[in-house]
């Protein structure tokens, strides 16, 4: 009955870890060698689409209130002409600690941003993450804050506005930027620029109305961006638009769900923020709470194929003489944890904690961040806080896992007693099972004890997959010697000698050295019980290690570590249970057997 069990366990568990790979890892692997590649395969794919298209002009989809421009600023130039694309117009300097790029004076967008602190491969000289981009490149990604008007507020700022900058024309997060404009009906906008030192912009306009009448008009706001993310999305993870506004709280629709959809309109709001989300960046818009504002997700395909979240305020009414003042802020940059939880708190954006997906067992991701980032606090190395927390978790888990072992041990004691039940009741299965029952009750033996040792992987390893795949403090993030990303597979692989034979590998083939030192170690671990005697199960018994092998290699580096170091703690521990309890450990034993059943052909 036990052999039955473990066999049953084993299957459920190798079900559960396949699926875990086929469905969340097998598209996004290796996407730190493929990220580089994707990307220019994409800006050319777009160029193409793009210099076939015709300029659509503006569009946009009417709202209740007025209607968000939203033009597609026609073809895409190639993607060698960024700096061209840049000279195109007037800008101001971006310059602070994190961030590097410019604020487009025509229509005042945030359209060239890149990240100081990420490089797009582990590669220090690799080029640093482009987040932001002009709208004439294929890879067009923007976001934009203006005006909706009428015929009594004349041209209001939109997106084909010219700015002009008042004073200083560097933004920094000491020296903020204020750009102004004036209409033909004694309307100023007076817009200011302030950013901290991270990813935090504060865009705040104020309107002075020097007519000789009230008028009304919207604030508006939009993130908007022409391609899609290089790597293929994964259901571990959301990319595409999101937003947390209203009583319906958070939105979240993926790149080809707005795409059939068209466009989703969940209800007015006051409070909350929206957006588009990648793996490890977000642009986001907070809007003011002052005005109550309509949020939309959209998708256009007029022209060049575009998404867009944006929000639309109702009515802001300046009398004659009077000045209304408006507040928006831009959130762009990489999803830190530590700098996302501190917005939410600080600024008090409502559930923007959202913004980083730690899933629907968030009870169990989060604290496994918390823990792992703490150690990493202490130890410098994500991979030694990983190490560290193996320990913790075994830990924790200790009493619970010591009554398994222990009732292993007494299982394989009782092991006579239980073969003489089944001989004596062979041909009466219900007296069998009836005996057995009262053998374990006697021995007080738990006969689903070793089902805990193995569920108890189980959160455990989907909960540190998760924090490996999501955070983007694990992102480039080394161990020691050849393992400089414990995101990534390691990049070893036994089929060309560990890079000593200089040839491209299939992904199937790249058995690095830690998925070997995993497999062995659960090679170790599977052989301290008894060998089945079915010749099936005995075959799983033997091959299950080197199918998780080849399973194991294509996960993040830190998860094969994680695995392997916890098979070896598991061995020990096992080890000194079973001596305790008086029974024999057969690992030797099976060893030997092994060894001599593959030698005895040659005897």
């Amino acid at each position: 009955m036990e052999n039955n069990r473990n066999f049953f366990i084993t299957i459920a568990l190798s079900v559960l870890i396949l699926t875990l790979w086929q469905v969340f890892y097998m598209n996004p692997r290796v996407q730190t060698q493929r990220e580089a590649a994707k990307v220019e395969q994409q800006r050319l794919e777009e160029q193409k689409k793009a210099a076939g298209g015709a300029n659509p002009g503006a569009s946009g989809a009417p709202t209740p209130q007025g209607t968000i421009p939203n033009t597609s600023g026609g073809e895409a130039v190639t993607a060698a002409s960024r700096d061209q694309a840049l000279t195109a117009s007037k800008r101001v300097k971006i310059d602070t600690p994190s961030l590097e790029g410019s604020i487009n004076l025509t229509g005042a967008r945030l359209d060239d941003l890149k990240l100081k602190h990420y490089t797009e491969t582990v590669d220090k000289n690799s080029p640093e993450i482009s987040l932001l981009n002009p709208q004439a490149l294929p890879t067009g990604y923007f976001a934009e804050i203006g005006f909706v008007g009428n015929d009594k507020t004349g041209a209001v700022p939109g997106s084909e506005t010219v700015w002009s900058v008042d004073g200083n024309p560097t933004l920094t997060p000491s020296t903020p930027v204020t750009l102004t404009y004036t209409n033909d009906k004694g309307l100023t906008f007076k817009r200011t620029f302030s950013v901290d030192s991270n990813y935090m912009f504060t865009v705040s306009d104020t309107v002075q109305n020097s007519g000789s009448s009230a008028v009304s008009l919207f604030n508006y706001g939009r993130v908007t961006r022409y391609d899609k993310p290089a790597v293929a999305s994964t259901y571990v993870l959301h990319e595409g638009l999101i937003g947390f506004t209203g009583t319906e709280g958070l939105q979240e629709h993926k790149y080809a769900s707005i795409e059939k959809d068209k466009q989703a309109t969940p209800g007015k709001s006051t409070d909350g923020w929206l957006g588009i989300t990648d793996k490890y960046w977000a642009v986001t818009l907070v809007p003011s709470e002052k005005q109550p504002f309509q949020p939309r997700y959209a998708y256009f395909e007029d022209g060049r194929h575009r998404y867009q979240s944006d929000f639309l305020t109702d009515p802001i009414n300046v009398d004659a003489g009077q000045s209304a003042t408006v507040e928006t802020e831009v959130f762009a940059g990489a999803k830190e944890v530590a700098k996302i939880n501190a917005y939410a708190e600080d600024r008090h954006i409502k559930r923007f904690d959202l913004l980083i997906d730690w899933g629907w067992f968030h009870f169990i991701t989060k604290p496994m961040f918390w823990l792992i980032d703490t150690l990493y606090k202490f130890l410098g190395n994500f991979g030694l806080a990983i190490l560290a927390t193996t320990v913790i978790v075994k830990a924790i888990f200790f009493p619970l896992a010591n009554k398994s072992y222990a009732s292993m041990a007494n299982m394989k004691k009782v092991q006579p007693k239980m073969l003489e039940i089944r001989e004596k009741y062979a041909d009466d299965k219900m007296k069998q099972q009836q005996a057995m029952m009262e053998l374990y009750k006697t021995e007080k033996i738990n006969p689903l004890a070793g089902c805990w040792p193995v569920a108890l992987q189980i959160p455990v390893f989907f909960s540190l997959y998760k924090v490996l795949y999501i955070t983007i403090e694990m992102r480039h993030a080394p161990f020691f010697g050849w393992i400089q990303d414990l995101a990534a597979p390691d990049p070893t692989s036994i089929f060309n000698l560990f890079g000593l034979v200089p040839i491209t590998l299939p992904h199937m083939l790249m058995i690095g050295v830690w998925p070997l030192i995993m497999g062995v170690t659960m090679f170790l671990q599977m052989r301290m019980n008894p060998t089945p005697p079915d010749p099936t199960q005995a075959a799983i018994f033997t091959w299950m290690p080197v199918i998780f092998t080849f399973m194991m290699a294509g996960f993040p580096a830190g998860l094969v570590i994680y695995w392997a170091w916890n098979n070896t703690l598991s061995i020990l521990q096992q080890g000194v249970i079973m001596k305790r309890q008086g029974a024999k450990i057969e690992l030797w034993d099976n060893l030997i057997a092994l060894f001599r059943k593959k030698t005895s052909p040659a005897e």
